[in-house]
């Protein structure tokens, strides 16, 4: 399940990708610039649904919805695993 933690990651990676300023994407999508950090650095309990739209649409991402129990995993998934692997061999 995605969480403004994992999610706030993906929207950072993009916009680094896209080499938009924070203030630029909070202002494309109409948010503050402290909020949008907050959301980027995993310190926003909650986020309403528009404002994440918001931000998506800014970056051309969206939502999209699944399945729970889903058999196969989505090539998002299988990519955060194999960074997430990759990432314990480095601290051994």
């Amino acid at each position: 399940m995605l969480d403004l933690p994992s999610l706030g990651a993906q929207v950072a990676a993009k916009r680094k990708k896209l080499r938009l300023s924070q203030s630029e994407l909070a202002r494309r999508a109409s948010i503050g610039r402290t909020t949008l950090d907050a959301l980027e650095n995993g310190r926003i309990g909650e986020l309403g649904f528009s404002k994440i739209t918001r931000v998506l649409s800014a970056l051309g991402m969206e939502l999209k919805c699944k399945e729970r129990g889903s058999v196969r995993p989505t090539l998002d998934e299988l990519i955060e695993k194999q960074r997430n692997d990759e990432g314990l061999d480095r601290r051994s």
